[in-house]
């Protein structure tokens, strides 16, 4: 698979992830607890696989290559927290360390974005990735509050939030993302 393939594909992947996490983390879901723990956990594993095959398909070392790893290493940390039982306090807090690295993950990949020589889906790509780390901060945000009082409906209320936000930013960068490989292969470039 070429690089820009595997960058799609990846950004695809994740998007998908990023979704399904969203939808296990919306209380309204008339679902079961459990189905709403496992949708988190697969859009999480869905997540961390795309961003690994986005980092596999860089170019050249890049900021964007290293926030793409930085958001895989903060997927799979939320994994390792819900594998091992997503209601203890240590668990609760590997996730929330987890949401904190995808948010700088995905701030550090957008800053690459600005000294991209492809101009195609830029755009999209910087807002997405701010909305995606925005996202994700919230989540941290809300598992810190939950954690505080495990009674209060804010720290829901703010993860709900930010992974919607996230998945908001994950559906602008996959089509920024889809524009600026499709510029660089018509280009003949990998960056």
């Amino acid at each position: 698979m070429n690089s820009q393939l595997k960058e799609i594909f990846g950004s695809v992947l994740s998007t998908i992830g990023t979704i399904e996490a969203a939808l296990g983390s919306t209380p309204q879901l008339p679902i079961n607890e459990q189905l709403k723990i496992d949708l988190r956990l697969q859009g999480n594993i869905l997540q961390a696989t795309g961003e690994a095959l986005s980092a596999d398909g860089q170019g050249t070392y890049s900021l964007e290559l290293i926030g793409d790893e930085v958001q895989a290493v903060g997927n799979s940390l939320v994994i390792i927290g819900i594998l091992f039982d997503p209601n203890k306090d240590l668990n609760q807090r590997i996730i929330i360390t987890g949401n904190w690295f995808q948010a700088l993950g995905s701030f550090v990949a957008l800053s690459d974005e600005f000294f991209d020589l492809t101009p195609s889906g830029r755009f999209l790509n910087i807002v997405g990735g701010f909305l995606q780390g925005i996202g994700n901060s919230m989540q941290a945000k809300g598992g810190i509050e939950s954690l505080r009082d495990k009674s209060s409906e804010s720290g829901e209320a703010l993860g709900f939030y930010g992974s919607w936000i996230q998945a908001i930013g994950s559906v602008l960068s996959l089509i920024g993302q889809m524009k600026e490989e499709l510029q660089e292969i018509a280009l003949h470039i990998n960056e």
